[in-house]
Parts: structure tokens; C-alpha cells; sequence
């Protein structure tokens, strides 16, 4: 995994139990979700892009 962030979230994952199945999952569409708001940090964002709806 490349991505500091997403690296943070697997671990903390991963140390909360959560199966590697579910981590791979919630990962890929975490990845999306930025890629698909022009690779802007999760923290940057608010409610208008988790709402819009294409």
C-alpha cells in the first residue's frame, strides 16, 4: 500500500479485528472515494461531497 492514509486506516483496522477481507473492501472504496473528489484528502472534505449524488 503507497498511500500514508491508507496505510493508517488498514492498521487500525487490522488492530480493531477486523477481517482482511473487510479491510481490502473498505480500502478499495476509500481509494475511489478520493480518486473520484480529484485526489483531495478525506479531512479536506465535508458533507457536499459524501452527499453528492452524480
Amino acid at each position: 500500500m503507497k498511500s500514508p492514509f491508507l496505510t493508517m486506516i488498514a492498521e487500525q483496522m487490522y488492530l480493531k479485528r477486523y477481517d482482511k477481507s473487510t479491510i481490502k473492501a473498505y480500502l478499495y472504496w476509500i481509494a475511489s472515494f478520493i480518486r473520484f473528489n480529484s485526489m483531495r484528502h478525506p479531512t479536506t472534505m465535508g458533507d457536499n461531497e459524501v452527499e453528492l449524488i452524480i
